[in-house]
């Protein structure tokens, strides 16, 4: 169960084998049915996860009832609530399952306890961090600065098998946009105009 996850290390840092064992240990599996819930609003982020089969969303629902989907997470990526995981307040984020999914779940004290024994994982995290650092940034800019339908292209170009995974309205939720927009650009794209 832990081959997503070797292949998302080896990919930043190397590590020998008797590493990524000591590794795998800090993690512990869980696997959720579709529509299970990871993390709910309110409750403290205890995990890190590590997608290594299925599709979550992190979300956060208004005063109206309205989701605001703030990630998606496929294989080889990482999903939590980075601030209640690491200040143990209260999230403000839902995580769910999309998909059937299998997760690899790291809380904060064997972060810890990993990075002291295995060292070589500060640089993996790092790299993560940073990447997710741009990753947020370049969704900042695309929010403020682009079109809908230019949202739209960017994150089919980005993610060319998302809509056969995530329903529209999750796309659209993403996106910022209404459902009915996204219909109208998807059907404007398709005529070619």
């Amino acid at each position: 169960m832990y081959e997503v996850l070797a292949k998302s290390i080896r990919e930043k840092v190397f590590l020998n084998e008797d590493e990524m064992q000591l590794c795998a240990s800090f993690f512990t599996p869980k696997k959720l049915r579709k529509k299970q819930y990871l993390l709910q609003e309110g409750d403290v982020c205890r995990y890190t996860a590590f997608v290594e089969k299925g599709a979550l969303r992190s979300y956060h629902v208004d005063k109206k009832d309205q989701e605001h989907l703030i990630q998606f997470a496929f294989e080889g990526w990482w999903i939590a609530d980075s601030y209640s995981f690491l200040t143990e307040e209260p999230s403000a984020y839902n995580i769910d399952a999309l998909e059937d999914a299998e997760l690899l779940l790291l809380t904060l004290p064997a972060q810890e306890e990993l990075l002291l024994k295995v060292p070589k994982m500060e640089r993996y995290f790092r790299i993560l961090l940073q990447k997710s650092l741009i990753a947020m940034q370049r969704r900042v800019v695309s929010s403020l600065s682009y079109t809908a339908e230019e949202k739209y292209i960017k994150l089919m170009e980005a993610y060319p098998n998302i809509s056969q995974r995530v329903a529209q309205q999750q796309i659209a939720s993403y996106l910022g946009i209404t459902p009915e927009t996204l219909s109208r650009i998807r059907k404007q794209l398709a005529s070619g105009k």
